[in-house]
């Protein structure tokens, strides 16, 4: 399973070579959502609200409940990937991912594409 970031650079691929020389003009890249299954019995939806021009998740809305949404963004590592909101976030590498939701409480899941 690719990683978030496999996912992003995956859908930049899907842009016309002849846009590329022109990337500042093309259209904004889109991302699909993303989707945790975690261990917990859970799935929780990544929605995307920003991509980079290479076409990484910077900005989303992640969905623990129905009603609610948590803003997340992207913080730079130098090895996998973090995602973190209000006392919340994700740490991963590839499609294997920890969902902390809390200090204390984490959960393993899977990240797929939706």
């Amino acid at each position: 399973m690719p990683s978030l970031r496999a996912l992003a650079l995956w859908s930049v691929c899907v842009i016309s070579v002849a846009a590329l020389p022109n990337l500042a003009a093309a259209q904004p890249v889109q991302v699909n959502d993303l989707r945790l299954s975690c261990e917990n019995g859970r799935n929780y939806v990544i929605r995307a609200r920003g991509v980079s021009r290479v076409g990484e998740l910077v900005t989303a809305t992640m969905s623990p409940t129905r009603r609610s949404g948590i803003y997340m963004r992207l913080i730079p590592m130098s090895d996998g990937y973090r995602y973190a909101g209000r006392g919340i976030w994700l740490d991963g590498k590839r499609d294997q991912a920890e969902l902390w939701l809390g200090k204390s409480h984490s959960v393993a899941c899977t990240v797929s594409a939706t």
